[in-house]
């Protein structure tokens, strides 16, 4: 059961009331490069939902989308760097990984930004 405090640590209020989905940076590796995402109340079937505010707030475009048994993969693009956006199902993980050296600053960069509410 979710209890009050931990829903507003997951949530945020809009001035509406509408609950906000709160993205944090779990764990950011320069080296491989990866950025993990804290993202919680998300499945697999709402995967794109759920990420589809941080990916326009990032000004991410997709470029390819995969989904297997329990794993989303996602081509994404920032200014020209490609990364992708993966998404595991069963281990509740949210993660960017850079596909080349060029995405080491980009992921800095983006670690930066977090906490974002969107």
């Amino acid at each position: 059961m979710v209890t009050g405090k931990l829903m507003e640590k997951l949530f945020a209020k809009d001035m509406e009331g509408k609950d906000r989905i709160r993205f944090e940076c779990r764990r950011l590796d320069l080296a491989v490069p990866v950025l993990e995402l804290d993202v919680h109340g998300w499945d697999f079937d709402t995967f794109a939902a759920v990420v589809a505010p941080l990916l326009e707030r990032w000004e991410l475009k997709v470029l390819e989308q995969e989904a297997n048994a329990d794993l989303h993969v996602w081509l994404v693009d920032f200014e020209g760097c490609k990364m992708l956006l993966k998404a595991e199902h069963y281990s509740g993980q949210i993660w960017l990984e850079g596909l080349d050296a060029e995405s080491t600053p980009v992921m800095a960069f983006l670690a930066q930004q977090l906490p974002i509410i969107v």
